[in-house]
């Protein structure tokens, strides 16, 4: 049997006649069938044109396309009478092979381009095979491209789920779409802050401990009024509007308060929720003491009259902190929506327990503090997790405290967290979160705390300034700001011009609080405010720092979230007017 082998086409030496190589050297590989072996003697190398065996002749019975097939090493083509190199059949082949070559080029060219082409249609067909979702609320559509077209197709079933259950699928899409839309604001999640959903789920369900308090207090009301017993509707009727009407006078008073709310909301909605509390319990004791209804039924309507006014100052602030887009008439629109349902449930679960517990004022108080305790507690949670961005005096003591101690801005959730409920009591320092923050450092904590307690804001110049000297080195000190500042009886005295702004003030702040830390650190003699106004002097050191890094500060503190454009403050009431000699006055 004949052997195949691997041979190996090498040119052979060019004649002299032919200076020139025509071709590069190549070689090309594949399967022979040899006849007979040639003499080991021969010193003739092979000849480069093809063998007649590679005509695709299958002599043998091998396959020529099969190129390993019984190959044991690479073997030279021994001799041939056809194989001997002759100069003219050279030539003829060599024009030969280039007329195979320019003609494979065109050919070659066009498969090349096809295939560049079909690469290039394949390239986004993985893309296109995957679904795309058209999205509407909360309802999901799968949209694929049509095969036949460049359309897309909407997918209304893919096989892998019953009809029933897409039914039910999307019968559940429709309700959760539904409630979306008429409970929170266009756009949600994006549309308010991060804060928004934790503090509307315990809204809800302190409004729904409310309600049930509301119902338990109205039917005790009602029985300590006498309509439970006969009495004339008219009499009824008077004692009623005379407890209300005796309760809308608190909201007149307390109006005057408005700017405070601003400042602390969170301690002031937990008061009003505490007044809430106790305004309902008066009323339930009402039945024991029917002949004082007017008197405790009008301490009762005062507290919840304050309460209300309180809470919808309050709950203001805490929208326009939600309303990230500026959307903040559509945050309050669903805010009201949550809380009809609330109203609407906690009615529901009141008028149950109501007509459980009939007439019996312990049941009646023994409930009462059971639904109280619950209502606290949700509200305490609800405001443990607003994130005010806003700058009160505390917030921006603590700020700018941590920024003079370590060169960052704090975290809005870590001021947040550390700010007590009312900062000006020390004895109802209550905080919102018990642990101890991992961020903030308690120096700065204790500046801001000390700084809060000495600062005066609004003073008058003329209980600070006592001489001439003082007078015109402070005014030429802070010729160019909106505030004057002097340290006197241990007091931080901020004296507002009447053309001062938030800015100013917050600028105050950021001044105080550096003088603070130069109090602390760098020990500076108390002298006059004379003085001090001079170069080298406390407040000519620490007014130069200030001009220099309040707007590094205030610009990360931006970064950072905060609304560092101005102060949340309630100054007193007292400004400085500047003029002529004659006609200069503090007003």
């Amino acid at each position: 049997m004949a052997s195949s082998y691997l041979c190996a086409r090498v040119p052979p030496p060019q004649p002299r006649s032919s200076p020139s190589f025509t071709r590069p050297t190549s070689f090309s590989f594949t399967s022979l069938t040899l006849p007979h072996l040639l003499p080991p003697s021969t010193s003739l190398l092979p000849s480069p044109s093809p063998s007649p065996l590679l005509d695709g002749t299958n002599n043998g019975g091998s396959n020529r396309n099969n190129n390993n097939n019984n190959n044991n090493g690479w073997l030279w083509s021994w001799w041939n009478p056809d194989d001997w190199w002759n100069p003219e059949e050279e030539e003829e082949e060599e024009e030969e092979e280039e007329e195979e070559e320019s003609s494979l080029f065109p050919s070659s060219a066009t498969l090349l381009t096809f295939l560049c082409l079909l690469y290039i249609s394949i390239i986004p067909a993985p893309a296109l095979a995957r679904a795309i979702w058209e999205v509407k609320g909360g309802k999901w559509t799968r949209l694929v491209p049509d095969p036949s077209g460049s359309d897309f197709l909407v997918v209304e079933n893919d096989g892998s789920h019953s009809s029933s259950y897409l039914a039910l699928q999307a019968w559940w899409r429709s309700c959760c779409e539904v409630v979306s839309r008429l409970l929170l604001p266009e756009g949600y999640p994006h549309s308010v802050s991060d804060d928004y959903l934790e503090y509307s789920l315990w809204r809800g369900v302190q409004g729904v401990a409310s309600q049930v308090s509301g119902v338990l207090s109205t039917q005790a009301l009602l029985y300590a009024v006498g309509l439970g017993k006969g009495a004339i509707p008219t009499a009824a009727a008077v004692n009623w509007v005379l407890k209300d009407g005796i309760g809308y006078l608190s909201k007149i008073m307390l109006s005057k308060f408005g700017r405070h709310f601003d400042v602390n909301p969170k301690g002031w909605r937990l008061l009003a929720d505490l007044l809430e509390n106790v305004a309902y319990g008066l009323e339930i004791l009402t039945p024991a003491f029917p002949h004082l209804f007017v008197f405790i039924g009008a301490a009762a309507g005062a507290g919840r009259s304050a309460s209300s006014l309180i809470q919808a100052a309050t709950r203001s602030c805490f929208y326009a902190g939600f309303a990230v887009q500026r959307n903040f008439a559509e945050v309050i629109a669903k805010g009201e929506a949550q809380g009809m349902i609330s109203k609407f449930l906690g009615i529901m679960l009141g008028i149950a327990l109501a007509n459980y517990i009939g007439s019996s004022v312990p049941l009646a108080m023994a409930s009462f503090v059971a639904v109280s305790g619950i209502h606290m507690y949700c509200n305490f949670k609800s405001y443990q997790s607003i994130q005010l961005r806003t700058l009160n005096p505390y917030r921006a003591s603590l700020v700018f405290s941590e920024y003079l101690l370590t060169g960052q801005v704090p975290l809005i959730k870590e001021v947040n967290d550390e700010e007590p409920l009312f900062p000006a009591f020390a004895a109802f320092n209550i905080k919102p979160h018990n642990g101890q923050s991992q961020i903030l450092s308690s120096e700065a904590k204790d500046a801001a705390s000390e700084i809060c307690r000495r600062l005066q804001l609004g003073c008058k110049l003329s209980e600070v300034v006592n001489n001439k000297e003082d007078f015109f080195a402070m005014f030429d000190l802070f010729k160019d700001e909106g505030y004057l500042l002097a340290v006197e009886k241990g007091k931080f005295c901020v004296m507002l011009k009447e053309s001062s702004s938030p800015l100013d003030m917050i600028k105050s702040l950021f001044h105080v609080s550096y003088l603070y830390w130069l109090e602390r650190n760098m020990w500076f003699e108390s002298r006059g405010i004379a003085d001090e106004c001079r170069p080298g002097g406390r407040l000519e050191i620490s007014l130069d720092y200030v001009r220099r890094e309040f707007n590094h500060i205030q610009r990360d503190g931006s970064e950072r979230g905060w609304a560092t454009d101005g102060l949340i403050a309630r100054p007193l009431p007292n400004r400085i007017r500047l003029g002529h000699a004659t006609t200069m006055k503090t007003i």
